[in-house]
């Protein structure tokens, strides 16, 4: 048995997709934190977790070159990537503040966006380690989809775009309209595919055949990869 997890945050945590490939199936977990995320590699069988948040992050003063890629692969939709903020910037514990350090460390404002995913980056950040990276991978949902239909889809907010979505994800996993109805309550709909997407992605991974931006991926300080995988 081969199971994959895809991870995403949904509020008060993570959602969790695990799927089983052989047998092409898809039950929920949530997850209080990262920890508890990383924890899923000691069960058998999980062999690869894919979610979306950065792993790897820039130093004072630089960029990953992965958002940089991701944003121009997105074209119009590139809006969807918040370029991760360095670690100084994550130590601050108001947004002005850190919207101040950004400014001076990267000589441009920090983005709301960016800072209220802050906490989930640092909690991700505390429990990655090298070792780990090769088993758990950054994943953008919007480039995995963009991968399977050919191009950027449109917004996911409105239920043409859940719909987009769906039908991109089902030929991999025939029953995902019924497990997604059956999703943890605490979850949204859109919450639910990013995960399974980020799952497909960390299939991908474990099989050789991913995509990552960049193709050659820089390390940051602490030796994690700064690339996202799709």
């Amino acid at each position: 048995m081969t199971l994959i997890a895809g991870v995403d945050g949904c509020p008060g945590g993570w959602v969790v997709a695990i799927v089983d490939e052989e047998r092409r199936t898809l039950s929920w977990r949530l997850a209080a934190g990262a920890a508890a995320v990383i924890d899923l590699l000691t069960e058998p069988g999980v062999e690869a977790i894919g979610i979306d948040i950065p792993i790897g992050l820039p130093p004072a003063g630089g960029s990953r070159a992965a958002d940089v890629e991701a944003r121009q692969s997105l074209h119009e939709r590139r809006s969807c990537v918040f370029p991760a903020p360095p670690r100084e910037v994550l130590a601050e514990n108001d947004y002005w503040t850190a919207n101040a350090v950004h400014r001076q460390l990267q000589g441009k404002g920090l983005s709301k966006q960016a800072y209220f995913i802050g906490a989930r980056i640092v909690d991700v950040d505390r429990v990655m380690t090298p070792d780990l990276a090769d088993r758990v991978v950054e994943v953008h949902p919007e480039l995995v989809f963009a991968r399977l239909a050919g191009r950027p889809v449109g917004t996911k907010k409105t239920a043409a775009g859940l719909l987009t979505r769906m039908s991109l994800l089902t030929p991999w996993l025939p029953g995902l309209a019924d497990a997604v109805a059956s999703r943890p309550r605490r979850a949204r709909a859109d919450d639910a595919l990013d995960a399974v997407a980020c799952a497909q992605a960390a299939a991908r991974w474990r099989r050789g055949d991913a995509l990552t931006l960049p193709a050659e991926p820089a390390y940051d300080e602490r030796g994690l990869p700064m690339r996202i995988v799709s």
